[in-house]
């Protein structure tokens, strides 16, 4: 995975992924880079190698922005509120991992992920269609901004779970409960607890498109891993982690391998949708430590996908390239990319778990080291540059931007929805 990136050599940019799309054509976006250090923090925590770690704190730490709240003004034309929440969780994960602290001259993992909570709680308290929730998009001239979809907002809800569990503020667990009671009473999580993608503010979000993906069951079902242990081991948010644990084996794991529902049979996937199986596994490894009797359902599933997953890595030219189709066993599906090395990597190394001693999530109480700052963010909200309205310029780079990325999974997300 570390190949393709080149951010600590000369002539680099320190803590992203070459990209965006399409300069050059292969490139990433600007939150799957936060995410992949979400994952190598994982990975030290759970091998104990520590090889990687200088280079995650100095990537990290030079994409918290101008205002430390993880919304650097050079991603402005592609900044979504789950780009924002993806780089927020990593920040969330140092933490709770005690990931090596960064000098006091820098913003703390907690205050960092404080900040996005608290950008987004802003944001969020100004919506009043579709009764609430937050928008795709953070600025008004990108395309997406009309749309509210489970990603952002099961960002939102995980920060704040996981906050309040770290913290033992009820403040950030109330906003995790709204975002849980928004998410549901709008149809983006139906009865049997599936996820959908989103909806349009024009419909009122009615328009519900259907498609469904990983990510949002994993992040979804961590952040109520996080409130069930936080309340206690409340009843309520014991049957929602049991439903959503359901409804996550049902539909993206036949056969119980972990399997990308939207797109891996054809292998349609966008860059972004390869890599979605990564936080999955991850997730659910995670929440086998906040919902201990999940353990026991959970590891099989992960046992089972490891093992396909390393049976997949055996392509390209070095003949241990990874592919995404895992349940077909040891024959190469041709594709390659971050995303499927952070996958395969992710479902290995959450099987260390059964094998060593792994800790839990830790919190301010149990050791956890990271210093918070309740008011971070505060900087950004009274920010001009961060609600200036947009150049012609601006919207021109955005249109071209954003609509490449669009047109390509348009037709597929269409007949998907259908």
């Amino acid at each position: 995975m570390m190949t393709y990136y080149h951010g600590n050599q000369t002539g680099g940019i320190p803590g992203v992924l070459p990209g965006p799309p399409p300069n050059p054509p292969n490139g990433y976006y600007w939150w799957e880079s936060g995410a992949m250090w979400g994952s190598l923090i994982d990975y030290w925590h759970y091998t104990g190698d520590s090889s990687y770690n200088d280079v995650i704190e100095a990537g990290i730490q030079w994409q918290v922005g101008e205002h430390d709240d993880m919304m650097p003004s050079n991603w402005s034309q592609s900044m979504g509120n789950d780009d924002q929440g993806f780089w927020g969780m990593t920040a969330m994960t140092a933490a709770e991992t005690n990931f090596q602290n960064p000098p006091s001259s820098q913003p703390s993992w907690l205050s960092l992920a404080q900040a996005v909570f608290n950008t987004q709680a802003t944001r969020l308290a100004i919506e009043t269609i579709c009764g609430g929730g937050l928008r795709w998009q953070v600025y008004q001239y990108l395309t997406g901004y009309d749309y509210k979809n489970s990603i952002a907002n099961g960002c939102f809800f995980n920060l704040g779970a996981r906050l309040a569990r770290y913290t033992n503020n009820a403040t950030y667990a109330d906003r995790a409960e709204e975002t849980w009671n928004w998410i549901t009473n709008v149809g983006l999580m139906d009865a049997n607890y599936n996820i959908y993608d989103g909806a349009h503010i024009e419909t009122n979000c009615t328009d519900i498109n259907k498609i469904q993906f990983s990510y949002n069951m994993g992040v979804w079902l961590l952040g109520a891993a996080n409130m069930y242990n936080y309340t206690n081991g409340s009843a309520i948010w014991e049957q929602r982690v049991n439903s959503l644990l359901n409804a996550t084996f049902n539909v993206f794991f036949p056969d119980n391998i972990a399997y990308e529902v939207a797109c891996e049979s054809k292998l349609t996937c966008t860059t972004d949708m390869f890599s979605f199986k990564a936080y999955l596994t991850r997730w659910l490894a995670q929440t086998t430590f906040l919902a201990p009797w999940t353990r026991a359902l959970i590891m099989p599933k992960l046992r089972a996908s490891a093992i396909a997953a390393a049976q997949q890595c055996s392509g390209g030219t070095n003949g241990r390239t990874c592919g995404l189709s895992w349940s077909k066993g040891s024959v190469w599906d041709g594709t390659q990319g971050v995303g499927q090395q952070m996958a395969a990597m992710s479902v290995i190394f959450t099987n260390l778990l059964l094998l060593q001693a792994v800790g839990a999530p830790l919190t301010n109480a149990t050791g956890g080291t990271s210093s918070g700052n309740p008011n971070a963010g505060s900087q950004s909200v009274a920010n001009p540059e961060a609600i200036k309205p947009a150049t012609q310029g601006d919207r021109v780079g955005a249109g071209i931007l954003t609509t490449l990325m669009l047109v390509s999974a348009t037709g597929m997300f269409g007949w998907m929805s259908i």
